[in-house]
């Protein structure tokens, strides 16, 4: 596995998660009515779940079996392998499908949806990032 690699996009993802902090947002009212605020979470979320992804493709990658051909199901596969437990699998391929509608259907997003991934689920991108990086050190 490029460890380096590896590293170099959980740092990206912590970026990202910190952007998302940085925020502050403490209501669902302050996030509809900046549209600042909106964008910063909306574009480090989905580039979180995008970084997630591809780390999750090049472990599996690096482990000589088959990459999945759905972004959710490479997390399925490091639940498969006993990388993350069920649980966080689960989370994270329910962010894929929060990250589809942001991107493809942005006008669309449920604000009540964003303001609890900001503010119940960035945990499980740390969550992620601790056990690849618990697979790194093993």
């Amino acid at each position: 596995m490029d460890k380096e690699l590896v590293l170099a996009k959980l740092e990206s993802l912590y970026r990202c998660i910190q952007r998302v902090e940085s925020q502050h947002i403490t209501s669902l009212e302050e996030l509809q009515l900046s549209l600042d605020k909106q964008d910063i979470a909306i574009l480090n979320l989905e580039r979180a779940v995008q970084l997630c992804v591809d780390i999750a493709s090049h472990i599996l990658a690096d482990a000589g079996g088959p990459v999945p051909d759905t972004m959710a199901g490479t997390f399925q596969a490091l639940v498969t392998q006993g990388i993350l437990d069920e649980a966080l699998g689960e989370k994270l391929k329910k962010s894929v499908g929060f990250r589809n509608i942001a991107i493809h259907q942005y006008q669309d997003i449920n604000h009540k949806i964003l303001f609890a991934v900001i503010t119940e689920h960035l945990q499980d991108f740390k969550d992620f990032a601790k056990a690849v990086l618990v697979l790194q050190n093993a």
